[in-house]
């Protein structure tokens, strides 16, 4: 069983009871869903060759919800571009994420700087992502996030009185007693702190914004499994661009010029009425 590892609960967690799947929202274990911040919209989602896409719009603030679709804690690790949230390392599995008590929801406004800060997420130009200005370009345009269900912890055997023994049979027990106990210790796991691995056209990126208040707590979550229960990956890049690689359509074609715009194109008449069937 992997070791407990501190990680960090939104404080917004609270702030949500659970309601109907929204719109727009993929995963089953954790529901994701990417909100416009200036318009408060959510951004549809596009599925596309096993895919799904969105389109971001330039300098426009995001964030990305979280919700708890159970009713048992889940662990998101979250990654924006390849780069963990939290603790700005390139994203791995076994980093630290944000922990969701059953069928609560949070928003990750932004790229975490403390427990009440965080440096809000903007859709930017390739060349002004946080990503690519931190050497890791080759990620950008993708949001990701590891789902975790929590270990069920294993209840204390029941205690038993001992029978009544004799002094033979009492200096077996008590001569027995440190080999089982030292048995037992070799075979429990150790808890212990995990040792995290170290650190076009104009694509999209997402930016590292003004510095905004988000405050956090701190709790333990012991992972069931070493691999996520659920990975969400959504890719992102501008309307345009999406438009270019066919996972958004284009305009329409307009019609050809007319001579008489206002006017309708074939003169008509009264029309015969239908045959006479006898």
């Amino acid at each position: 069983m992997p070791p407990f590892l501190p990680l960090l609960a939104s404080a917004a967690i609270a702030a949500s009871a659970l309601f109907t799947l929204p719109a727009h929202a993929v995963g089953r274990l954790i529901d994701v869903t990417v909100t416009d911040r200036d318009s408060g919209a959510r951004l549809p989602l596009v599925r596309h060759d096993g895919q799904w896409w969105l389109a971001g719009t330039p300098g426009a603030r995001y964030a990305v919800e979280l919700r708890n679709a159970s009713g048992a804690r889940v662990l998101g690790v979250v990654s924006i571009d390849g780069v963990n949230v939290i603790t700005g390392e390139t994203a791995g599995w076994q980093q630290s994420g944000y922990v969701l008590d059953g069928w609560r929801s949070a928003q990750i406004t932004g790229w975490r700087k403390s427990d009440t800060e965080v440096a809000a997420f903007h859709f930017a130009a390739l060349r002004d992502a946080y990503a690519t200005r931190t050497g890791r370009a080759q990620h950008v345009g993708v949001i990701g996030v590891a789902a975790f269900r929590e270990a069920i912890p294993t209840p204390p055997p029941p205690a038993i009185a001992p029978a009544p023994q004799n002094d033979a049979a009492d200096t077996t027990r008590e001569n027995a007693a440190p080999e089982a106990e030292a048995k037992q210790s070799a075979q429990a796991p150790t808890a212990r702190r995990a040792e995290r691995a170290p650190s076009a056209a104009a694509r999209l990126g997402t930016g590292h914004g003004a510095r905004e208040r988000s405050e956090v707590t701190h709790t333990q979550f012991e992972r069931r499994a070493d691999t996520p229960d659920e990975v969400i990956t959504i890719r992102y890049d501008s309307h345009a661009n999406l438009i270019a690689m066919g996972i958004l359509p284009g305009p329409r074609a307009a019609r050809p010029p007319q001579a008489f715009p206002a006017s309708p194109e074939q003169l008509g008449y009264v029309p015969d009425p239908p045959a006479r069937r006898w």
